[in-house]
């Protein structure tokens, strides 16, 4: 005599739609968390527009102009006479970046004179900070 099972055994499904649901609010959650961070060190200015690949640079120092001729180095403010101490103390590799956040009202000649100075105190290369172009 054959016995049979008096209750079958359903095969599990999986559903598909809810674990897309789940990839996308994990896809959404991941982009707003990198964007939160995102780390300059600079004062709110009007940066000109231009096209450019991104570039990551080692811990760079940021160099602020306003467009009122204040300078500032990370939110610290200085003048041209003091920042080759201030920037000295502050460049930890002698090949460390700057990044140039000026305002488009700053004056050229200020801007030019600040890099002069940040390369007197041992900076080696400029990053210079656009908004990006669309």
């Amino acid at each position: 005599m054959k016995l049979r099972k008096t209750r079958q055994g359903k095969r599990g499904r999986i559903e598909i739609i809810p674990m897309i649901d789940v990839m996308f609010f994990l896809l959404a959650t991941f982009m707003l968390a990198s964007l939160s961070m995102q780390n300059l060190h600079s004062l709110a200015v009007d940066l000109p527009k231009g096209k450019a690949a991104p570039m990551q640079a080692k811990t760079p120092v940021t160099l602020t102009v306003t467009k009122e001729g204040r300078l500032f180095l990370d939110k610290t403010p200085v003048t041209l006479d003091s920042m080759r101490q201030v920037l000295e103390s502050m460049l930890k590799k002698p090949d460390s970046s700057i990044i140039i956040s000026a305002d488009t009202a700053a004056p050229h000649g200020l801007v030019v004179e600040a890099m002069l100075k940040a390369r007197q105190a041992g900076a080696e290369h400029f990053l210079i900070a656009v908004k990006h172009e669309e």
